[in-house]
């Protein structure tokens, strides 16, 4: 993530502490636009919960989320092959490498540690 940075000449700025709180204010400050999604998601999913079992899972969506679209140029980059992999490849290999490309670099940024 850090050779990409230096390859664009604009600042990513470091993922927050691993928790919702931390991963909204993040949001709110760097990446707007994704949190009315992020507030629809938690009040549906997590706000009114008894069992915090979908934390977890809820976590490491927006994590990826926030990961990917801090970085603009990676966002773009990501969301690239996974158009051209749905509209207009015509070999299913083809398709498949881009979106194994796609998965490999969402799996990457969700490893993401807190401050990276």
């Amino acid at each position: 993530m850090t050779a990409h940075a230096a390859e664009t000449d604009s600042v990513i700025p470091p993922m927050p502490e691993r928790t919702p709180k931390a991963l909204r204010r993040a949001i709110a400050q760097h990446t707007p636009e994704l949190l009315p999604d992020f507030d629809a998601h938690w009040m549906r999913a997590i706000a009114d919960a008894y069992n915090l079992g979908p934390v977890p899972a809820f976590l490491a969506l927006w994590w990826g989320e926030y990961a990917l679209a801090r970085d603009p140029e990676l966002d773009k980059y990501v969301r690239d092959l996974e158009h051209r992999a749905a509209y207009e490849c015509t070999d299913t290999a083809e398709a498949k490498a881009l979106l194994e490309e796609a998965a490999k670099i969402h799996h990457r940024v969700r490893e993401l540690e807190p401050g990276e």
